[in-house]
């Protein structure tokens, strides 16, 4: 039997490459939250336009798997894997996590701003991420909590702060702190999304199953969410007629799939700040660029904002370093 070399220089290559593909992950991320956050102003209910953004992704991830050989190969395992339990039930509850991702982007961005939305959002995925890679969650190599990712974590919240500063934003802080919550909650849980998506992706050996099973668990929630509202008297304001209204659930299907490929490589740590990078660069020139109504661009939150960037980098480093060292390791245990 023959083993496969693999030099150094290809596998720095390999994993830029994955690093940069979890950056632009973390950039749709940001212009799905622009697009669900103006849906639910259109509609007057955030449940509603998370319901829809979850379920043009839902058919299209279905359409996929009818059309596409490999998707349909992955979709046909998804039962035997769900009877067989090879893993535990409960990382289906990936998908409801992203339903809740899905419904803070509708609900907060109209109230905060993209900017502010994704610094609480980074804040909790820095924090999820490092305890699902301490822990080993999905079967990963547990990683260690060093002083680079707890200083990293430390100014990502230094950020935060700073970027809320209530003098340079123009609102008061109390306005803020419920949705900031909410926000810095869904980040944290992204961590176990992530991981668990990654795991189902294994078992089902494909990342478009793993996203398909996502967005249908995700969406059953939501739909039965919202006909209970409506059955409780909600009224939706008509449904816009602009198309790109409605691409925010294709976005969410890119991001959980490159998720679930990118972090078998990475590791959850390195795959989330490498998106997060992602997000706070797109999230800001949306804010610079195409304001939305509650958003506030001062000094101090390209500042924070820049910091958290800081922040990012340092953690990723000894999250790279990590990962690379568990990579080899596997290697040398196949040899």
């Amino acid at each position: 039997m023959t083993s496969r070399t693999t030099t150094p220089g290809s596998r720095t290559g390999g994993t830029l490459l994955f690093i940069l593909l979890s950056v632009g992950s973390g950039l749709l991320l940001s212009i799905q939250s622009r697009i669900n956050g103006a849906l639910a102003t259109a509609l007057g209910d955030p449940i509603a336009a998370a319901t829809f953004s979850f379920g043009v992704g839902m058919l299209a991830l279905v359409l996929t798997a009818l059309v596409t050989p490999t998707a349909r190969r992955g979709a046909r395992r998804i039962p035997a894997v769900l009877r067989e339990r090879r893993f535990p039930w409960w990382y289906l509850a990936a998908g409801a996590v992203g339903a809740m991702i899905v419904f803070s982007q509708s609900a907060t961005v109209p109230l905060i701003g993209v900017a502010l939305f994704t610094v609480c959002l980074v804040t909790g995925q820095s924090i999820g991420s490092m305890v699902m890679d301490r822990v080993g969650f999905g079967g990963a190599v547990p990683r260690k909590i060093n002083a680079l990712r707890v200083a990293g974590v430390v100014l990502t919240i230094a950020g935060v702060v700073w970027v809320v500063n209530p003098g340079a934003a123009g609102t008061e802080l109390s306005s803020q702190l419920l949705p900031m919550g909410f926000a810095l909650l869904v980040g944290m849980l992204m961590g176990f999304q992530g991981a668990a998506n990654g795991a189902q992706s294994a078992a089902y050996v494909s990342a478009i199953a793993a996203t398909m099973v996502n967005f249908v668990v995700g969406f059953a929630v939501l739909a039965t969410v919202l006909l209970a509202r409506l059955a409780g008297g909600v009224e939706l304001a008509p449904l816009p007629t602009e198309p790109w209204y409605y691409i925010g659930g294709l976005l969410g299907c890119i991001f959980v799939g490159l998720t679930a490929t990118v972090i078998k490589r990475l590791g959850v740590l390195v795959t989330s700040l490498a998106a997060v990078g992602g997000q706070l660069v797109g999230s800001l020139v949306l804010d610079i660029v195409v304001p939305a109504a509650g958003s506030h661009v001062s000094t101090a939150t390209v500042l924070g904002t820049l910091l958290t960037l800081l922040a990012v980098a340092l953690a990723s480093v000894s999250g790279a370093r990590g990962t690379t060292a568990a990579v080899e390791t596997r290697q040398k245990i196949h040899r």
